[in-house]
């Protein structure tokens, strides 16, 4: 049996894989596509993330298990991988901490207007009162996108005293389906996009959404710039239809510097750092491929197995 498999996890893979699997460690992506034809087992993620793309789409009818460390599976040839029958497991909960923590970091930024704070101090100027006054206790949070990063979103909000309602498919655990959020946009003070990116998420955030929103809600966004149609949110900051938003990833990436987002009135921009805010996802994704290897050799259940036909 074949797996390819990234050169800079080899430290970390190495000694723990089975004598008699058969390694290629890529280095390149030409090296990733030439190596994957005849693999059973692939790791093939790279930047940017088309070439993980590139990758799959060069694999043979061999390939039985796709691994990545990317929690969303919109970079990947799902039809592919279904005429495979591969099955795909996910990087669901390796960024997790740290990605909760930057859209908590968000909603506080957002709460006291702490980047009017840092402008004052760049301007060397000592306010006479604070430029946000919200207190987070008993405010209210809608997380679309109850899984493993909006649960962690949602008990560091709770921490705080905030109301959260999360939005699941299932409505599982006494979170709201997707068809029910819309109708409850003008209850919350903080409505948090963390749900996977799919066909039925793009530009889920428009007109009619921002408009049944509170004035003084702020919108958070720490999933996919896409699920946000740009010219009606910045329509609505404009206007002052919303009180501001706070956006990791944008619409494209990275977002071009003229693009009037930059300049959207109370609109903070973190440049889709937030998964990149931890020195541990290597480690994590390394250990959590070894459990999957072990268990897909044995014939024993794995996790993070992704739903292809649904997209996460």
């Amino acid at each position: 049996m074949k797996a390819v498999l990234p050169a800079l996890a080899r430290p970390l893979l190495e000694p723990h894989l089975p004598g008699d699997l058969d390694v290629a460690w890529f280095a390149s992506p030409a090296d990733a596509n030439t190596m994957i034809a005849d693999a059973d087992i692939a790791w093939v993620d790279m930047q940017p993330t088309h070439l993980v793309a590139d990758a799959i789409r060069a694999s043979g009818p061999n390939l039985k298990w796709v691994s990545t460390i990317y929690a969303g599976l919109d970079a990947f040839p799902l039809d592919v991988l279904r005429t495979r029958g591969a099955i795909v497991t996910n990087g669901a909960g390796i960024n997790a901490y740290a990605v909760a923590e930057y859209a908590v970091l968000g909603i506080l930024a957002a709460a006291k207007r702490y980047d009017e704070v840092v402008r004052a101090q760049d301007r060397h100027e000592w306010p006479k009162d604070a430029p946000g006054k919200v207190e987070l206790f008993e405010t209210a949070a809608l997380v679309i996108g109850y899984g493993a990063i909006g649960r962690l979103i949602g008990e560091r909000l709770e921490a705080f005293g905030v109301d959260v309602t999360g939005v699941t498919r299932s409505g599982r655990d006494g979170t709201i389906t997707p068809d029910a959020w819309r109708a409850r946009l003008g209850d919350f003070d903080w409505v948090v996009l963390a749900a996977p990116s799919t066909d039925a998420t793009k530009t889920m955030i428009g007109a009619d959404e921002l408009a049944a929103m509170k004035r003084s809600a702020w919108l958070i966004n720490i999933a996919r710039g896409d699920m946000i149609d740009d010219d009606s949110l910045i329509t609505a900051l404009k206007t002052g239809q919303i009180a501001g938003a706070f956006l990791d990833p944008t619409n494209p990436e990275p977002l071009p510097t003229d693009h009037p987002l930059w300049t959207a009135p109370n609109t903070m921009i973190s440049m889709h750092l937030s998964g990149r805010s931890q020195t541990k996802m290597f480690q994590r994704a390394g250990a959590l491929f070894l459990r999957n290897l072990k268990a897909f050799l044995d014939g024993a259940p794995m996790a993070n197995v992704t739903d292809l036909a649904a997209g996460y």
